[in-house]
């Protein structure tokens, strides 16, 4: 048996490709609704961001994750997503 393959994932902040587990996902799921994706399961498309406090306001800033999810992200997200990175 081989070593199993780990799975990459670009992140919208710094666009580096790093291990999928050591990053955040959002997802815009097939309702349209999106939200934070702890499991990293959830059906729909998901945008990825490094657990840190400045690829955050990258990825914020420049509009990532509403280019990738093609729609706006609510303010609401971004403000989840800066207090699990604070309380971490």
């Amino acid at each position: 048996m081989g070593t199993k393959k780990i799975p990459m994932r670009m992140c919208t902040g710094c666009r580096e490709m790093k291990p999928k587990g050591t990053l955040i996902r959002v997802v815009r799921t097939p309702e349209g609704e999106i939200k934070l994706d702890r499991t990293g399961k959830l059906n729909g498309r998901g945008a990825y961001v490094c657990k840190s406090v400045e690829c955050l306001g990258k990825a914020q800033k420049s509009g990532a994750f509403a280019r990738a999810f093609s729609a706006a992200v609510p303010e609401e997200i971004f403000a989840a997503l800066e207090k699990e990175l604070t309380d971490a």
